[in-house]
């Protein structure tokens, strides 16, 4: 459970480029767009919500190419290159896009990274540090969020007090919140000698499911760091800093390698 003794993923300065073919199937290019999944692609398209060089297509299977004048919304896509970012999420940012309400957002974080609009991979709340992916690939954000995928997350827990071993237990076996049972994959102490530090694994994106889980049973969390998220971590990534995904670890997400 403790990160620190995972093997580091080799840093990677150059961006990944994936290169556009000649043609390709509409809903891949709609995908690459960042607009949604593949499958949600086609549904754009069976709704007529999809234009192609000023036409309404419906027809699933059409093939574009680089200089067709594809629409959604009115507004031309584009089948950029796709970025992913790791974020090391420092405390007191939003994990949103746009909030006018927020005086810190982590797109401050990235504003550097890269030219194509990227956005966060699901969210960690103000207060919660750690690990952080953004990208403008709508079809992994899709397969990463969504709850067959099954992405491990694992956080450092940090309480006011020190928990009981039975405490552990009954998360591990599971409680019962407001929205429904939950339960920890597994859970244990992060540090040998100091039952306030608790490492736990969980698969759920329920929103601030783990400061939850802990308050439930009459703990409060001081500090949440996400350590491990989809087989990535941080490690070797500074709070506040960011870098990017080598090819490796682009490939093996896709395939649904790393969990």
């Amino acid at each position: 459970m403790d990160a620190s003794r995972r093997k580091p993923f080799v840093k990677k300065e150059a961006k990944p480029v994936e290169v556009v073919s000649e043609t390709m199937r509409l809903n891949k290019y709609i995908a690459n767009a960042g607009v949604c999944s593949r499958r949600d692609a086609d549904k754009l398209i069976e709704k007529g919500e999809i234009t192609v060089n000023g036409k309404v297509v419906t027809q699933l299977g059409t093939s574009v190419g680089r200089k067709d004048d594809i629409r959604y919304q009115g507004q031309r896509l584009n089948p950029e290159e796709k970025v992913y970012v790791l974020l090391n999420k420092p405390k007191g940012y939003v994990t949103t896009v746009e909030d006018k309400h927020a005086k810190q957002t982590v797109m401050d974080l990235v504003e550097d990274a890269c030219e194509q609009r990227i956005y966060p991979v699901g969210r960690l709340d103000k207060q919660t540090t750690g690990l952080l992916l953004l990208t403008n690939d709508g079809e992994l954000t899709k397969m990463l969020t969504h709850p067959k995928y099954n992405a491990k997350k694992i956080y450092h827990v940090f309480t006011d007090k020190p928990v009981f071993a039975s405490h552990l237990e009954q998360l591990a076996s599971g409680i019962t919140l407001e929205d429904g049972p939950i339960h920890a994959d597994a859970i244990s102490y992060a540090e040998k000698d100091d039952k306030t530090q608790v490492g736990i694994e969980i698969h759920s994106g329920r929103n601030r499911i783990v400061r939850r889980m802990f308050e439930h049973l009459g703990y409060k969390v001081m500090k949440l760091d996400r350590v491990y998220f989809a087989g990535l971590t941080k490690k070797g990534v500074p709070r506040g800093k960011w870098r990017y995904l080598t090819d490796k670890e682009v490939t093996r997400l896709k395939a649904g390698m790393l969990k």
